[in-house]
């Protein structure tokens, strides 16, 4: 099967997304607005994790609104890191969710600040948590040839 290529400009746009929502979910804080905020995040995630980044509503933002006024990519990089990173986005906002709707609100503001954290990162610095991760399992689990 061939590897899916993705521009590496779009999950970084996406994370500027993720980024606005769960700040706004710490501005507002761990009541149900909070909560609301977290679980459309959430949504927002789905397709990313179970796709890959190139399937998500940011995405689509990236290829119709901003990527026709850039040059095209200098390279093109795999789906897989950065759909790995959804995968994890979509975990911590899962547990973010569920500690705010259980009344935790201290899980609620450390899971949801991971999120904060691994978009600021991304978004701002080019530094992909998720998907450095992906890569130290990888080179972890994949054995050289003798």
């Amino acid at each position: 099967m061939n590897d899916i290529q993705i521009d590496p400009r779009g999950p970084r746009f996406g994370a500027f997304f993720q980024l606005a929502f769960s700040v706004s979910a710490l501005l507002v804080g761990a009541d149900a607005g909070g909560v609301v905020i977290m679980a459309v995040l959430l949504a927002l995630f789905i397709p990313g994790a179970i796709v890959g980044p190139q399937a998500t509503v940011q995405s689509w933002v990236f290829k119709t609104a901003v990527r026709p006024r850039l040059a095209p990519p200098k390279e093109t990089e795999s789906f897989r890191p950065p759909r790995f990173a959804q995968q994890m986005g979509l975990g911590f906002s899962i547990l973010a969710v569920g500690s705010g709707l259980l009344g935790w609100d201290a899980g609620f503001y450390v899971f949801t600040g991971f999120v904060t954290f691994a978009s600021f990162l991304n978004s701002v610095f080019d530094l992909c948590l998720g998907c450095e991760i992906y890569l130290l399992f990888k080179r972890a689990t994949t054995r050289t040839a003798a």
